[in-house]
C-alpha cells in the first residue's frame, strides 16, 4: 500500500467523483483510477460503486475509510515533524541524570535553550551511575550528568562542571542545629541515614569510618524525598551535597575535617553526532559559572 493510493482514495471518498478527485490530486483520472484499483486488489474487494452521477463507498470502503484516514494523517504528521526537526523549529533533548543530581540545577539553562526553539521536547531519564552510562551507550540519552560514572568506556567524554561539599542535614529541633560547624566526633551518637542511591555514598561512608563513626547500623534510604521526611521527623541525620535542596524545616551544618566532596560532571559519547539542542546545552553547561550554586 502506497500513500498516494490512500490519498486518492480519501479524495474520492470526500468528493464522490473520480474526475474531480483527480483534479484535486493533480493527476490524470486514469492514473487515479489505476491506483485505486491496485489498492482494492491489495484489500481484496471494491471500495467504491462506480455509479453516475456520483460514486458511492461500498461496505468495505466505509469500514476502511477511518483506518486509511488515520494512516494518512499519521504519515503526514510524521513528515511534518521530520521537516520541523530538520529546519530547527522543533528540538529534542534526551538527558540522563543520576538520582542524586537535582534537576533544578538545569532549569536556568533549559529556559535559555527554550528561547532558541519554537518548540522543545525534553526527555529526562533517571538511574544509577551505571544506568546513566548504559543510557549513553545505547543512544537513549545524548548527555548525562552524574557525580561519578564508574565506567572505563573509551568513548565516554567527561567535562567537570563543579565541585561541592557534603553538609550534615538535621532537623531544626536537633541538638546540632545551632552549630554552623561540628566535629566528626559529634556524630558518634547519631543515627545516620544512608543515601545508597548516591554515587558517593560508599566514599562518604569510608570517610566517616576513618573518624570512628558507625555507618554500618544506620537506616538505608532509596529516595531524597524519603530521606528529608525522616530527617524532619528527627529519626536520623544525613550527609547531603550542597546543591541538594532542603526545606526550611531542616538545618545544614558543616563537618570539619571530613573528606566529603564530589565533582559533578557532564558526560557525552565521543564521535557520536548530537542534535542542535544537545550541542547548545553542552556549551551552556560547560560555560556556566557554577561557583555561586556549588558554594
Amino acid at each position: 500500500m502506497e500513500m498516494h493510493q490512500v490519498r486518492y482514495f480519501l479524495a474520492v471518498a470526500q468528493l464522490l467523483n473520480f474526475t474531480r478527485a483527480a483534479e484535486e490530486c493533480n493527476v490524470t483520472q486514469p492514473s487515479l483510477t489505476r491506483a485505486i484499483k491496485q489498492l482494492e486488489a491489495e484489500l481484496g474487494g471494491d471500495l467504491f460503486r462506480r455509479e453516475r452521477p456520483a460514486a458511492q463507498l461500498t461496505e468495505l470502503g466505509q469500514r476502511m475509510h477511518p483506518l486509511l484516514k488515520q494512516c494518512y494523517d499519521a504519515a503526514a504528521g510524521a513528515r511534518s515533524l521530520a521537516s520541523s526537526f530538520k529546519s530547527g523549529e522543533i528540538g529534542a533533548l534526551r538527558i540522563a541524570l543520576t538520582h542524586s543530581i537535582d534537576l533544578a540545577l538545569l532549569i536556568p539553562h533549559l529556559n535559555e535553550i527554550r528561547r532558541q526553539f519554537n518548540r522543545l521536547e525534553f526527555h529526562f531519564l533517571r538511574g544509577s551511575s551505571r544506568e546513566v552510562a548504559e543510557f549513553l551507550k545505547k543512544g537513549e540519552a545524548e548527555l548525562g550528568i552524574a557525580a561519578e560514572i564508574d565506567e572505563a568506556w573509551e568513548r565516554l567524554d567527561v567535562w567537570p562542571l563543579f565541585t561541592e561539599t557534603f553538609d550534615l542535614v538535621v532537623s531544626r529541633e536537633h541538638r546540632l542545629a545551632g552549630h554552623d560547624t561540628i566535629e566528626p566526633d559529634d556524630l558518634r551518637a547519631e543515627q545516620l541515614l544512608g543515601r545508597n542511591y548516591c554515587e558517593h555514598s560508599r566514599r562518604i561512608s569510608a570517610s566517616l569510618r576513618e573518624h570512628g563513626i558507625d555507618v554500618d547500623h544506620g537506616h538505608e534510604i532509596s529516595s531524597e524525598r524519603d530521606l528529608i521526611e525522616l530527617v524532619e521527623a528527627d529519626i536520623g541525620v544525613a550527609m547531603m551535597p550542597h546543591t541538594s535542596p532542603v526545606p526550611d524545616s531542616l538545618k545544614r551544618t558543616a563537618v570539619a575535617g571530613l573528606d566529603a566532596r564530589r565533582t559533578v560532571s557532564l558526560y557525552g559519547v565521543a564521535g557520536r553526532q548530537r542534535t542542535a539542542v544537545a550541542n547548545a546545552v553542552m556549551r551552556l553547561l560547560r560555560g556556566a559559572d557554577w561557583r555561586e550554586i556549588a558554594g
